[in-house]
């Protein structure tokens, strides 16, 4: 009669298997998590204060909780502006982006593009969120655009993106910090700029300026399909601190300097601080470096 039992070569072949699986799961186990957490930061203070839903709009002045010496001029106020950018002396309501050395008002901005939040809440899309929260024992003020739609009242696609300024006077009067944080770019364009279904035009520009005379804009700004999800210079993998979808800023004593090691090494002088790194970002496997 033949029988079914495994004949000892077959038990060991078996039992060799069974310990290559464990050797091998014990080596997964050791690699470093990877994360596609969101760098947003959720602060409930950041929603505690809304723009209506509109097309092109500002808030009047609002308080940013501590003084911030942007570029020479000290602020304890400034606009929030619905089409991804604030400003400082008064509203920018143009919705087509434009370098921002001319904007003639100091401006920082995540993503100048036309945002229309008139849409909600349809498909899930929501309005501008502002306030004041603490970052790390900071002081800080953010502005929330997340899950906003384009020109004209489109919402098949939704952007998500903040500003963070962060109080850093233990530095020095009026320092401070500043934070773009990205989660999905998804359009780029509104449809009174040029764009089709979010795309192509005149596309979004990302950046900080005094309106005048010092700008820097990161790399892929106004070029089409640059700032996307899955583009050349893609803002969710970006970044210039290691956290992909976060770009840290730093004003101190007027100037402001960008905190990473630029690749290649380069220097320039922006605002009387060094700015180190090229105008923009590279992207290098899942990072970019200013």
């Amino acid at each position: 009669m033949l029988s079914h039992r495994p004949t000892t070569n077959a038990r060991l072949d078996t039992a060799r298997r069974c310990l290559y699986g464990l050797v091998a799961l014990a080596a997964l186990a050791t690699l470093p998590e990877t994360s596609s957490a969101s760098p947003i930061r959720t602060d409930a203070g950041f929603t505690a204060n809304t723009l209506a839903p509109n097309d092109d709009g500002s808030t009047g002045s609002v308080g940013i909780g501590f003084n911030a010496n942007f570029l020479g001029t000290t602020y304890s106020n400034l606009y929030v502006n619905n089409n991804g950018n604030v400003t400082f002396t008064g509203p920018l309501g143009t919705f087509t982006p434009f370098s921002l050395v001319t904007t003639a008002t100091p401006i920082i901005a995540p993503f100048f593009a036309d945002v229309d939040t008139r849409a909600i809440p349809t498909n899930g899309s929501k309005a501008v969120t502002y306030g004041t929260s603490t970052v790390n024992g900071h002081a800080a003020f953010g502005v929330n655009w997340v899950d906003v739609g384009y020109y004209s009242s489109q919402t098949n696609k939704l952007n998500q993106f903040q500003l963070v300024m962060i109080d850093r006077s233990d530095t020095g009067a009026g320092n401070f910090d500043f934070e773009f944080n990205y989660g999905n770019i998804l359009w780029e364009t509104g449809g009174a700029s040029g764009g089709t279904n979010g795309l192509g035009g005149s596309s979004a520009r990302a950046g900080f300026s005094n309106g005048s005379t010092f700008n820097f804009e990161l790399t892929g700004s106004a070029v089409n399909g640059a700032f996307i999800n899955g583009g050349p210079n893609q803002l969710t993998t970006g970044t210039n601190v290691g956290n992909p979808g976060q770009f840290l800023f730093s004003a101190r004593n007027g100037g402001v300097s960008v905190t990473a090691v630029p690749e290649p090494a380069t220097l320039a002088v922006f605002g009387g601080i060094a700015l180190t790194g090229a105008l923009g970002y590279r992207r290098r496997k899942a990072t970019a470096a200013v």
